[in-house]
């Protein structure tokens, strides 16, 4: 699996369905894998913030979530195969757990969240199977890990915000007695109705980013980081010309 190194992350340059290949062969290995999900407003952080870089880079699988890995990967004349959407390996996880006989935990959101993005999920993958559900409103980490690791589950999506999420999953791998966990944001209010995915068309274009300023203007502190990210990888290639 090769690494392209994108303003000091190494993303891996992985389609979709390679992403799933990979996933697969964690849930057949040994030890606790995680997946870190950086989008251009995450990427943009790690530019930023040295701790950050070093705890997202740490990963064993990172996908481009987002358009804007994806230009800047063209800018610098360093190619991704394409954006490979956190929600959707989400999703394909949930698609592929009966098969592989991998239970699902699901960490984080408001309290009722999670319950509701796993019963909707349930309906669309009859075959997904549920260890167990927690919000992220917890204080003690030791109280959840337990119950996480009792459950006997596979799979965690941890969706605790970022950098949280990272951060938290990096600090127990060596606590969790789970094959996978993945960095999947505010997915679970997507995917329990909570919150509406943008339109097919808004995605096909890359304007996702776009509706979700729409329908929430008070993100604009957060999206001021895409042109940011942006602008700086093209100055980044200019500087490179120069020498």
């Amino acid at each position: 699996m090769s690494k392209i190194n994108i303003r000091g992350v190494s993303f891996d340059n992985v389609t979709m369905d390679e992403a799933v290949d990979i996933c697969k062969g964690f849930l057949a290995g040994e030890g606790a894998k995680i997946i870190h999900t950086p989008n251009a407003e995450i990427t943009q952080l790690c530019v930023e913030d040295e701790a950050v870089k070093k705890t997202v880079n740490s990963a064993d699988l990172i996908i481009p979530d987002g358009a804007g890995v994806v230009l800047a990967s063209k800018i610098l004349k360093k190619p991704l195969k394409g954006k490979v959407a956190g929600i959707e390996l989400c999703e394909n996880l949930c698609r592929i757990s009966g098969e592989m006989n991998a239970s699902i935990f699901f960490l984080g959101g408001k309290p009722g969240i999670a319950e509701k993005a796993a019963e909707k999920l349930k309906e669309k993958y009859p075959d997904m199977l549920v260890a167990g559900i927690n919000d992220g409103y917890f204080k003690n980490d030791s109280e959840v890990i337990e119950k996480i690791n009792a459950s006997g589950a596979s799979i965690l999506f941890v969706c605790l915000g970022v950098p949280k999420q990272e951060q938290w999953m990096v600090s127990h791998r060596d606590d969790l007695n789970i094959k996978v966990m993945g960095g999947f944001g505010g997915s679970l209010d997507v995917l329990s109705g909570t919150i509406e995915r943008a339109p097919k068309f808004f995605i096909k274009c890359n304007l996702e980013w776009f509706y979700r300023l729409c329908k929430e203007p008070k993100r604009i502190g957060r999206m001021m980081k895409l042109p940011k990210f942006v602008f700086g990888s093209i100055k980044d290639k200019l500087l490179k010309i120069e020498r």
